[in-house]
């Protein structure tokens, strides 16, 4: 998974000539929202070094797709009908536009994305928090409601204000179908990596922006692991809930940038409300 800029993947599915348009407005977009990163690279919304899982493992990971049938983004299914996932997944990456339901569609109980495996679930209803500007600034969370409920099961989310689950040294794992090396494809088939939960000081260091009430860090500072482009909106689990949702980062397993995921304890009571 990479960093420095959001985690969709939608262009790779596409052609060559679709992956230079989208490129080109993700460019585009990027000068209108700067980030405060780095003069000579952005961050963008990735899982590096981890393993092949299935869905029987994690039933409740989901990918999205958009009309056209590319996976996009993950997300997490929370109850029968709801899905957390990054609100950055839920704006076209070419107009800036948010999405309507019609243009996301949930898919859960499939591996491997080269499968009709599973259940395909439309999109009902999107709700992004009111307050979401741009992934760099923090508030990227959004809850998708289906038109009906999913038979896989849901994840309990971690509850409101909590602090313990981003203690740093705290073992978090990433899911998602995301690209396994910076520049490389995304990944056909769901993998997962473990990584540590990273102190703020640390996330400080590696991003100007980083806002602790919104967001918190992961990885391990020799890098290797990581969560990458296309895993944007998916989980991170920790003691068996979720905790937070892939968000953005520089690069792919780079040495001290640690990927940047949204603190869902700073939102528990905003989600609960939408369940």
């Amino acid at each position: 998974m990479g960093r420095g800029s959001d985690r969709r993947t939608g262009a790779t599915r596409g052609g060559a000539l679709l992956r230079l348009v989208v490129t080109s407005a993700v460019t585009a977009l990027a000068s209108v929202h700067p980030v405060a990163a780095s003069a000579e690279e952005q961050p963008e919304a990735r899982v590096l070094g981890g393993t092949d899982v299935t869905t029987d493992d994690a039933p409740w990971v989901v990918a999205l797709v958009d009309d056209y049938d590319r996976q996009i983004c993950g997300g997490t299914l929370v109850s029968p009908i709801k899905v957390v996932t990054a609100a950055h997944c839920t704006v076209n990456p070419i107009t800036g536009e948010q999405r309507s339901p019609a243009e996301i569609r949930a898919i859960a109980g499939r591996t491997d994305l080269r499968s009709d495996l599973g259940v395909v679930g439309e999109v009902e209803r999107i709700w992004a928090h009111p307050d979401y500007q741009n992934y760099v600034n923090g508030d990227d969370i959004a809850v998708l409601t289906l038109r009906t409920p999913m038979p896989q099961r849901p994840l309990a989310m971690v509850g409101p204000g909590e602090t313990a689950p981003y203690r740093p040294g705290t073992i978090g794992r990433v899911f998602g179908w995301g690209r396994t090396s910076e520049s490389g494809p995304p990944s056909d088939t769901l993998r997962s990596v473990e990584i540590p939960i990273a102190s703020d000081e640390t996330c400080h260091r590696a991003y100007s922006n980083f806002d602790s009430r919104s967001m918190f860090c992961a990885g391990v500072p020799e890098g290797g692991s990581d969560a990458c482009a296309g895993d944007s909106g998916g989980p991170i689990v920790a003691d068996g809930r979720l905790i937070g949702v892939v968000s953005y980062g520089t690069g792919c397993g780079r040495p001290n940038t640690p990927g940047v995921y949204t603190r869902l304890a700073s939102y528990a009571g905003e989600l609960s409300a939408q369940r």
